[in-house]
C-alpha cells in the first residue's frame, strides 16, 4: 500500500506539472471507472483480461520462467475462440462457449508449448522465444484475416460476425432475465470464468503434486533433480498451463465482446499481465485486486481526456508505468525504513513495559 500511495503521489506531481489539479483528475478517473453501473461493467470487462494474463505470468514465474509471450498466446487463443464461433455458426451459446473455452485454451497452450519445449530441451531462453512468438502470432493473424478468414466482399480485415444466439451472454442480459435492469456493457460471463481460473490456479500450484514440482523447480532446479523431479517436464507443463490461461482472453474478447475475429483485439493485455502478476505477488488473491486496479486505470483513463484535454492516453500510460515501477519493480524500496521503524517501536514498547512481579513506586 505504501508503494501504491507513492505511485499515485508521483502521478499527482506529474499532473500538477502540466497545469491540472491532481485531485480533480484522479477523482474523475475513479468516478469514470466506478461511479455508475455502465462504468463498473467496462472496468470489470478490462479486469477480466488482466486476470487471465496475470495468472498466466504467475504460473510460469512459479517455475522460474518469465513468460512475456502472453500477448501472442492470447492472440492465438482468440483465433481458437473465433473458429468455434465460425464453425458452430448459429449454434446456441452454451455449445459455442464450451467449444470456445476449450479451443482458446488449447490454441494458447499450443502456442506456449514451443517456447517451453525449446527452453526445456534446447536451452533457448524463454524471454527471447516468447518475445519472438508475439510477433509471429501478429503476423499469422494478419495473414489469416486478410487472405483466409476475411468476410467475402469487404476490405476490413475481419471475419463475418457471429449470430446473436451464439454470443456469450453479457451480465446485463443475464440480470435482465432475473428482473434486474442495469446499464449495458461488454462485461460478460467470462468474468466468472476468470474467477474460477483463480481458484483452479490456487488449487493447482499449492495443493497438487504437479504444482509442488513447478515450485520446486522454480526455487532450485538442482534440488528438484535430487528429489526425483524432471525440470524439463515441469517447464513444459508450466508453459502449457500459462498459455492456456492467456488464451482464455479470446473468450472474453471474441465471444463476449467483439463477436467476430478482428486484428489487434488484445491491445497489450499480455504485457499488462506482467505488471498485474508482479503487483499481485504471483498469487491469485493478489492478482484479482491488481487486475481491478489496472481495469480502473484503463476505463477511467479512456474517458478522462474529455474533461481534461491535457491528460491524454500517454499520460495515463505514465501513471500505469509509475504504478508498475513502484509497486512491482521497486517493491522493497520502503521495506528497510518500515522495518527499522517497527523495530524501534517494538524496542520502545519493551523498554516501557513493567517487568512481571514489579509494582510502580
Amino acid at each position: 500500500m505504501v508503494n501504491l500511495a507513492a505511485a499515485f503521489a508521483l502521478s499527482g506531481l506529474v499532473i500538477l506539472a502540466i497545469g491540472e489539479n491532481p485531485i480533480d483528475v484522479l477523482g474523475l478517473m475513479v468516478r469514470e471507472a466506478l461511479g455508475y453501473p455502465e462504468a463498473i461493467g467496462y472496468t470489470l470487462y478490462f479486469t477480466t483480461n488482466y486476470i487471465f494474463t496475470g495468472l498466466a505470468v504467475a504460473v510460469a514465474f512459479h517455475c522460474g520462467l518469465f513468460n512475456i509471450g502472453g500477448e501472442g498466446q492470447a492472440y492465438i487463443g482468440g483465433l481458437g475462440a473465433g473458429l468455434a464461433g465460425l464453425v458452430l455458426f448459429g449454434w446456441p451459446w452454451p455449445a459455442v462457449a464450451l467449444a470456445g473455452v476449450v479451443l482458446a485454451a488449447l490454441f494458447g497452450a499450443g502456442w506456449a508449448f514451443i517456447p517451453g519445449w525449446l527452453q526445456a530441451r534446447r536451452g533457448s531462453h524463454i524471454v527471447i522465444t516468447t518475445i519472438m512468438f508475439n510477433f509471429i502470432a501478429a503476423a499469422v493473424m494478419t495473414w489469416l484475416l486478410v487472405d483466409v478468414l476475411i468476410k467475402p466482399g469487404q476490405q476490413s480485415p475481419e471475419s463475418r460476425a457471429f449470430p446473436p444466439e451464439s454470443w456469450l451472454p453479457t451480465v446485463d442480459r443475464v440480470l435482465a432475465g432475473m428482473g434486474v435492469t442495469v446499464a449495458p456493457s461488454p462485461l460478460n460471463l467470462s468474468f466468472l470464468l476468470a474467477l474460477a481460473a483463480c481458484v483452479a490456479v490456487w488449487l493447482f500450484i499449492w495443493h497438487t503434486p504437479g504444482g509442488y514440482e513447478l515450485r520446486t523447480v522454480g526455487r532450485n532446479d538442482r534440488a528438484a533433480v535430487y528429489a526425483g523431479i524432471r525440470p524439463g517436464r515441469a517447464v513444459i507443463v508450466a508453459m502449457l498451463v500459462s498459455g492456456a490461461l492467456a488464451g482464455l482472453v479470446g473468450v472474453n474478447e471474441i465471444l463476449g465482446a467483439q463477436h467476430r475475429l478482428i486484428l489487434n483485439f488484445t491491445n497489450g493485455v499480455g504485457f499488462v499481465g506482467i505488471a498485474v502478476a508482479l503487483m499481485g505477488r504471483n498469487h491469485p488473491a493478489g492478482i484479482v485486486p491488481a487486475a481491478l486496479l489496472f481495469g480502473v486505470l484503463a476505463q477511467g483513463g479512456a474517458n478522462i481526456s474529455f474533461d481534461f484535454p491535457a491528460v491524454n492516453r500517454e499520460l495515463v500510460m505514465v501513471i500505469q508505468g509509475l504504478v508498475i515501477l513502484l509497486a512491482g519493480a521497486l517493491e522493497n524500496l520502503f521495506r528497510p525504513s518500515i522495518e527499522a521503524a517497527l523495530r524501534r517501536r517494538r524496542r520502545d514498547d519493551d523498554d516501557g513495559a513493567v517487568p512481571a512481579g514489579e509494582g510502580r513506586a
